[in-house]
């Protein structure tokens, strides 16, 4: 059974499989329909936004159904862990790309240098999804293939990070973006990544705490994109509140009329050139430009959804679209420090490039997809019996999971570099 809210989304996925059964659903209006489908599935997988996974685990939970998610393990879903064991259920988080298939090769690794008798000292971890290259003429050098919120929440976010052992908290409101470096492990591309959430968490998760005195992930784009989005965020269009020229019911505004609006710049006969010297003071003069390149300094109506954040995500989403002759590439990056027990120090560089097809699967969905569907079928066949909130670090997990997914032609390389 396959559910989603959008009709056009389950009768393409599910054309051609005769043994699909494509569901209407929407789990917030009709939790009642969940539970009726949940009640009859050997298993869930839930690919949702994250913050609705705790609901989806409730019912199955209610249930005893196993479940499947890609995203990160919540608070909301860490406090259900023993209701979960309780209810004798498996519930695997964190097995998608980032987070899924990093964690795998980061503890495949890890492990492999303890048993040795090394330690890691630095962990160093990027990944990111982006249109390939030649598909990325933007200013933001990204492209969409799902709702953009997310992204563009995700650079307003906090972070913490481990940097020579000292801990490292960016706060919330867009710091994430000044912590931006470019980056030079695969030359022929312009990169450049920031911190992602808290990392520090994972120096324990991962049995590096006592010994690493750097551990930082990050996310991973084209150089270009941080400016971009700081420009936004400079404007006022990230905002998540509300705004009241942006009611769904008020009077229609144009983007060039609701940048006026942000600026403080009257309306009334305002001149373009004006518009864009004022716009300059806030983002400077290149800037203005990938803002105008954007269209959002047209006069053309917009599409009023309450609150900047949301309205930039509407316009953004059809604007800067995955087409349908583009295709995405995957990039992950894992640079572990070793040390080990004769003191020699090595530099670990782990790299996994998956590029997408054109008119076809995504990279972002066969890396996504794949894992949850190997650790599905796990669970299913008895192969993953612990119970409860289940992250994929323990060698009985990843291992299978990294070798089937090898089958699949999901393959990183490893290059090693000795430290004098």
């Amino acid at each position: 059974t396959l559910g989603s809210s959008i009709r056009e989304e389950i009768d393409s996925l599910s054309r051609g499989f005769s043994r699909v059964s494509p569901v209407l659903i929407d789990i917030t209006e009709r939790p009642d329909h969940l539970s009726d489908l949940v009640k009859t599935a050997d298993i869930v997988v839930s690919l949702l936004p994250y913050q609705l996974h705790h609901e989806v685990a409730e019912v199955c939970i209610q249930h005893s159904t196993n479940m499947v998610t890609a995203s990160y393990l919540t608070p909301k879903m860490s406090a259900l862990h023993s209701r979960a064991i309780e209810a004798g259920i498996t519930v695997i988080n964190e097995i998608g790309l980032d987070p899924g298939i990093d964690h795998l090769l980061a503890m495949e690794c890890i492990d492999e240098v303890h048993q040795a008798g090394g330690k890691v000292e630095s962990f160093e971890s990027y990944c990111g999804g982006l249109p390939a290259p030649e598909c990325s003429d933007n200013p933001f050098r990204y492209k969409f293939s799902w709702s953009p919120r997310g992204v563009l929440l995700n650079t307003l976010g906090t972070a913490k990070y481990l940097f020579d052992s000292k801990t490292i908290e960016v706060p919330a409101g867009g710091s994430i973006l000044d912590n931006c470096k470019d980056l030079f492990f695969l030359p022929g591309f312009a990169l450049e990544g920031f911190p992602n959430r808290d990392s520090i968490r994972y120096a324990q998760l991962y049995g590096i705490a006592a010994e690493a005195h750097t551990v930082f992930r990050g996310t991973l784009r084209f150089r270009g994109f941080a400016k971009t989005m700081q420009s936004l965020q400079k404007l006022g269009l990230i905002d998540p509140n509300p705004h009241p020229a942006l009611h769904p019911k008020g009077p229609e505004i144009t983007w060039r009329e609701f940048i006026c609006n942000l600026i403080g710049l009257s309306t009334l006969d305002v001149f373009y050139e004006n518009l864009k010297s004022r716009v300059g003071e806030r983002v400077g003069e290149e800037m203005t430009e990938a803002i105008e390149i954007l269209g959002l300094l047209d006069d053309t109506p917009i599409t009023k959804m309450s609150t900047p954040l949301d309205t930039t995500c509407h316009y953004l989403m059809k604007k800067l679209a995955l087409g349908e002759r583009d295709r995405d590439v995957v990039i992950l990056r894992h640079d572990i420090g070793i040390l080990w027990p004769n003191g020699n120090r090595e530099k670990r560089g782990i790299t996994l490039v998956e590029y997408g097809q054109i008119s076809g699967q995504t990279a972002m969905a066969r890396t996504v997809a794949l894992p949850s569907a190997i650790a599905a079928k796990m669970v299913l066949d008895g192969e993953i019996q612990e119970k409860g909130m289940v992250l994929p670090f323990s060698p009985d997990i990843y291992r299978p999971i990294l070798g089937r997914l090898r089958a699949e032609g999901i393959q990183a390389k490893e290059n090693v570099t000795l430290v004098t």
